[in-house]
């Protein structure tokens, strides 16, 4: 996270929805090891996910300290769009990190993942009808499920960045949000709504 206390994201609230908007994240273990999965975000305290049964970090993943990181909308901030002498490039970035220790989800506990992330997600896609595993012959559905494993995440730390320019005079921003608009209409729209 971004050491600047300007660009700190306290709100937790935020923070999981966010993490749940995004849905897609980053999950570090020691080694290095990575491995990118879409999440579910269980109330305030868990994240879980699944993995193919044959991604190389899937053995070494239940028991193991996690750091889940889920990146969202970024830009380039060139110095030109301030109006003032003497700034330099920047990155602006909403980001969330949650840490804890993962445990390795049950069959049973699998299932319910994975009906609730297509819930979730094909809840985004109204006025589509939604798929459930309904659509699927039991026996195939049974047959996915034994290519993946589930974890869940024991949030024991959240932190989050919301990188907007605030650490810049509000003249400043504003002029870096009419420069980005043409090219980046959300993120402009981020750094007009951030506080200073």
């Amino acid at each position: 996270m971004h050491p600047n206390r300007a660009f700190d994201w306290q709100d937790q609230g935020a923070m999981f929805a966010f993490v749940r908007e995004i849905a897609f994240c980053t999950i570090c273990i020691d080694g290095p090891m990575v491995v990118h999965a879409p999440v579910v975000v269980d109330g305030s305290d868990r994240l879980r996910f699944h993995v193919s049964r044959a991604n190389r970090t899937a053995a070494a993943l239940d028991g193991a300290r996690a750091l889940v990181s889920c990146l969202g909308p970024e830009a380039y901030i060139s110095p030109d769009w301030y109006g003032t002498p003497d700034q330099v490039p920047t990155w602006n970035y909403l980001a969330v990190e949650a840490e804890g220790v993962l445990r390795r989800l049950d069959e049973a506990e699998l299932a319910r993942l994975l009906d609730d992330l297509s819930a979730e997600h094909e809840a985004r896609l109204a006025p589509k009808p939604a798929w459930t595993r309904d659509k699927m012959k039991p026996d195939r559905f049974d047959a996915m499920l034994k290519a993946i494993i589930g974890f869940e995440l024991n949030i024991e730390s959240l932190r989050g960045t919301r990188k907007l320019g605030q650490n810049k005079r509000e003249a400043e921003r504003l002029a870096a949000v009419t420069g980005l608009k043409p090219f980046d209409p959300q993120m402009a729209a981020l750094m007009r709504e951030a506080q200073t």
